[in-house]
């Protein structure tokens, strides 16, 4: 039965051994001294806090590009996401397949939502269509929504949103081209630049804004 250290997971994750061994102990793992954790078991206890040991419908709103993308991602199906309906605007868009399912029209978004018990949306439109398709996916009874269009959505309390900018992550790994830069110029790493300064929460609830020192 295959086996791991907590001190190989350690290394591999970059954290401390004991951290990650009381860590673990919160899940009801301790191991065995000597042995390690059961790798399998493991994987079932993280999976199951994760609220990954049940199948999850999901729906895509915003068929485009970024939404064909995510649609044909296949890392949703491994880790416990079932894409149960593609949902688009645009009328000449419907019934076009797309990733092996047709393509449904915005007009059919509650029932579709309603017969496949959706609890998480996911949002690909143009930002000015966003909000719109959030308060419609909130009023059919869906909880939580993950945000890929370029705009901050409001929700009402109970409902969390999880945005993605890429243009922050660019933004964010800039950052580091810059000050390693500017390491390598002066020969003395961390004196030119400091890390920014978190200012609290993003205007969305979860993503840290953040500025120049």
């Amino acid at each position: 039965m295959p086996t791991v250290s907590s001190e190989e997971l350690a290394a591999a994750a970059g954290v401390n051994s004991a951290k990650l061994r009381k860590d673990f102990s919160y899940l009801g793992s301790y191991g065995t001294r000597g042995v390690g954790y059961d790798v399998e078991y493991l994987v079932y206890q993280i999976s199951r806090e994760l609220g990954l040991t049940q199948d999850w419908p999901v729906v895509i709103v915003g068929i485009g590009n970024l939404g064909a993308a995510l649609a044909n991602y296949g890392g949703f199906a491994s880790r416990g996401f079932r894409v149960a309906a593609l949902i688009d605007a645009d009328p000449a868009m419907a019934g076009k397949p797309v990733a092996g399912m047709p393509v449904q029209h915005t007009d059919d978004l509650e029932s579709i939502i309603e017969e496949n018990g959706v609890s998480i949306g996911v949002i690909a439109t143009p930002a000015g269509a966003a909000q719109q398709v959030c308060d419609r996916l909130v009023a059919a009874g869906v909880t939580s929504i993950l945000n890929f269009a370029p705009t901050v959505l409001s929700v009402p309390d109970g409902v969390d949103v999880r945005k993605v900018d890429l243009s922050i992550e660019l933004q964010i790994l800039a950052f580091h081209e810059q000050r390693k830069a500017g390491e390598e110029a002066a020969g003395e790493p961390g004196t030119v630049l400091q890390a920014p300064k978190e200012t609290g929460k993003g205007p969305d609830g979860d993503v840290p804004a953040v500025m120049p020192a």
